[in-house]
C-alpha cells in the first residue's frame, strides 16, 4: 500500500511540476521568470494592433474592441494599474459591469463581460504568468477571468466559461466562484 501512494504521489508532483513550466515559444520573444513577456513585443499579441485612447482604456484596431486595461479592482494612474486586481462572483461582475455604465465609466455606457472568444483575443501563446502582453495589459492577474459565454447545454445556466491567464485555459465555471473581471465595449 506505502508503494502504491509513493507512486501515486510521485507522478502528481511530477504532472504538477510540469504543467508548471513555462512553454518554449518558437518565436523570439522569451518568457520571462517573474511572469509576463521579456519585452513589450508579443508575436501573437502586438502592440501596434492597439491603440491607447489615453484614458486607461486601449482599442483592439483589429477586433474594434475597446478594453479596460486594468482588471476589476485597478486604476490607471500615471500609464499603469494601480491596486491588486479583485476577484468577483458572476453575478458581482455583472454588477460592476452595470455600475460602470451608471457611472459612464472612461465617458461609455456600454461595457460588458466579453465572451469567451473575445478574452482569448488579448492572450499571447509566447506569454506566461500572466498569458498576456503586460506593455498592453499591465497588471493582468495569471488567473482565471470571467466570460459572459454560458456552457452551452446546461439547461440550469449555472456555469459559464472563464478564460486562464495562467495554465489554466478555458474551464466552465460556476458562477459562485470568484474570479478576476476585465470589461469590454463594441469600438466605435
Amino acid at each position: 500500500m506505502r508503494v502504491r501512494r509513493a507512486a501515486l504521489a510521485a507522478a502528481l508532483v511530477g504532472a504538477l511540476a510540469a504543467s508548471a513550466m513555462p512553454v518554449a515559444a518558437a518565436d523570439p520573444v522569451r518568457a520571462d521568470p517573474q511572469g509576463g513577456c521579456a519585452r513589450s513585443e508579443s508575436a501573437s499579441l502586438p502592440a501596434e494592433r492597439f491603440r491607447d485612447n489615453g484614458d486607461g482604456t486601449i482599442t483592439d484596431i483589429a477586433s474594434k474592441l475597446m478594453w479596460m486595461r486594468c482588471s476589476m479592482g485597478q486604476r490607471w494612474q500615471s500609464g499603469a494599474c494601480v491596486g491588486a486586481a479583485g476577484v468577483a462572483s458572476w453575478p458581482e461582475a455583472q454588477r460592476h459591469a452595470d455600475q460602470m455604465n451608471l457611472d459612464g465609466g472612461a465617458s461609455f455606457s456600454d461595457w460588458r463581460l466579453p465572451s469567451v472568444r473575445e478574452l482569448a483575443t488579448i492572450t499571447a501563446r509566447e506569454c506566461f504568468r500572466p498569458r498576456t502582453n503586460v506593455a498592453i495589459f499591465p497588471g493582468t492577474a495569471p488567473a482565471a477571468y470571467w466570460s459572459a459565454t454560458p456552457r452551452a447545454g446546461e439547461a440550469s445556466g449555472e456555469r459559464v466559461f472563464a478564460l486562464g491567464f495562467g495554465a489554466q485555459g478555458v474551464f466552465a465555471a460556476r458562477k459562485d466562484e470568484r474570479h478576476h473581471l476585465r470589461l469590454v465595449r463594441s469600438g466605435p
